[in-house]
């Protein structure tokens, strides 16, 4: 089998309020303000698919927020998105290599977060095969081109994957695909379906 597991919320727990606090705290504009106006909007996803740099997804994000802040200021708030890893997730990465099966991880990122996450949670590259970044293949979930990437590049037909992802429309993408898709609600759901 084929274990397809998304990064955030899934493997390592984020939270886009603790960005928003720092963003907040740096600019000086209310963070009820902030959460208005931030959205995963096109710069956002061109970012995540690797088309536009880190200084102009700053810029961009920062124009369509009304903040003012320099690129290392945006950074450190970018950075404040990672809360912690879910260490009995990476126990269940690692049975199920130990087991025979291939382990992927499949995320929509981009070079500011690739800077840190893998540096402070080396735990998640050692848990898995191959790590699918959507910076890296220019496609992002809940694209349709990006789970048949992975399959073919798995060389594993979509009936005996299996995919974990916090997003309900992630979710639906594979399933239409035929893959077996389980939406992360909460810590307990992986556990409970390995259980």
């Amino acid at each position: 089998m084929l274990y397809i597991f998304d990064l955030g919320n899934v493997i390592v727990d984020i939270d886009f309020k603790r960005v928003l606090g720092v963003w907040s705290k740096l600019s000086g504009v209310p963070l009820a303000s902030l959460t208005e106006r931030f959205n995963m909007g096109e710069a956002f996803q061109q970012h995540e698919r690797g088309e536009i740099s880190d200084e102009d997804f700053a810029n961009q994000l920062c124009d369509e927020m009304g903040i003012a802040l320099s690129f290392e200021q945006f950074a450190a708030g970018w950075q404040a998105l990672f809360i912690g890893l879910r260490p009995e997730v990476i126990a269940i990465m690692q049975r199920l290599r130990s087991e025979g099966h291939r382990v992927v991880v499949l995320s929509n990122t981009n070079r500011l977060h690739t800077e840190y996450w893998p540096e402070n949670y080396p735990e998640v590259a050692a848990a898995a095969d191959y790590m699918y970044l959507s910076q890296d293949i220019g496609m992002r979930k809940p694209e349709e081109g990006v789970f048949k990437y992975v399959l073919n590049r798995e060389g594993i037909p979509a009936q005996q994957a299996v995919f974990f992802d916090d997003v309900a429309i992630n979710v639906e993408a594979a399933r239409k695909l035929g893959i077996e898709a389980v939406q992360v609600t909460d810590k307990s759901v992986i556990p409970a379906y390995f259980s």
